[in-house]
């Protein structure tokens, strides 16, 4: 535990601080130059800033031990730390899309050398994080790193649209073709659209876990291959799963033959948990309940 704590403190720490350095960039040199998709990518990453900060503070609140008041745990913190991410990007995305339709109805900026570059090492850096984030986050199952994954997602999004707008735009100042000129604009509308895409499948997904939406299905029928190969269980009555943030918690309603004593039934229920738990790492608590069964049924 205290190798993956340290293992998503990492990314998550790796992340605040490069958001950190390219909203300054970004800011300075699409103030300097006036490229109004850095302008509006910067404005991104320091939402981003935020928005990590949020996630860091989550995961933290995620890992403390189960309380009189929480006997459950503290794991939804992660997804509430995810759904303000999914506001933020949600917000950034409005405010990127706005910014640069106003940019439209402006002469069209110069586009520069230092403002693709600019943009081309955001794309580089982002792409690296978010794959080294998302496997982390798979890894342990943590919401928290995998929506800042996501966030980092974005970023490439805006990036590609950057380095794509910017070198059409320095096409067009090259060439005298006016339609290029205005290529950083539209590439931050295309971009705004990404992203509030993305934020919108993030919300959802958080809402879905803190509404107790059920495990997938899949997931479900191997808990009840489980449960129907342990010995003693007659029949399973109900099975449930839902997810907690970075663990899941499955509830249980098993028959048993009646004839059985308390602590064979007990048996029973220590052997259903043990084996659950054993194949699926990710399930912290498995709460059972036994009905009897009787030979008629």
């Amino acid at each position: 535990m205290v190798s993956e704590n340290k293992q998503s403190s990492f990314a998550i720490w790796i992340s605040l601080i490069s958001n950190i350095i390219l909203t300054t960039v970004k800011l300075a040199v699409g103030l300097i130059f006036q490229s109004p998709v850095l302008i509006a990518d910067g404005v991104h990453n320091a939402g981003d800033v935020v928005a990590t900060g949020a996630a860091l503070s989550s995961m933290r609140v995620s890992k403390l031990p189960p309380d009189e008041d929480h006997p459950y745990g503290h794991g939804k913190a992660e997804v509430i730390g995810a759904g303000i991410v999914a506001i933020i990007l949600g917000m950034a995305a409005i405010y990127m899309g706005y910014h640069s339709v106003m940019v439209l109805f402006e002469p069209p900026h110069k586009a520069t050398v230092i403002a693709f570059v600019a943009a081309l090492f955001s794309f580089i850096l982002k792409q690296i994080l978010y794959v080294y984030t998302m496997a982390i986050g798979k890894k342990l199952n943590s919401n928290g790193l995998i929506a800042t994954a996501y966030d980092h997602l974005a970023d490439v999004y805006a990036s590609i649209a950057a380095v794509i707008g910017i070198g059409l735009g320095m096409i067009g100042d090259h060439y005298q073709i006016a339609l290029l000129s205005y290529g950083d604009p539209i590439a931050g509308i295309i971009v705004a659209y990404f992203v509030l895409r993305l934020a919108i499948h993030m919300g959802k997904s958080s809402v879905g876990v803190l509404m107790e939406k059920s495990v997938d299905s899949e997931k479900i029928k191997a808990l009840i291959n489980i449960v129907n190969h342990v010995s003693g269980v007659k029949r399973i009555d109900r099975i449930r799963g839902r997810d907690h943030g970075h663990y899941i918690i499955v509830d249980v309603r098993v028959s048993v033959p009646a004839e059985l004593s308390v602590q064979e039934g007990h048996d029973i229920s220590r052997d259903i948990k043990q084996s659950i738990m054993d194949q699926h790492p990710d399930v912290e608590e498995v709460l059972i309940h036994i009905n009897p069964w009787y030979e008629e049924n």
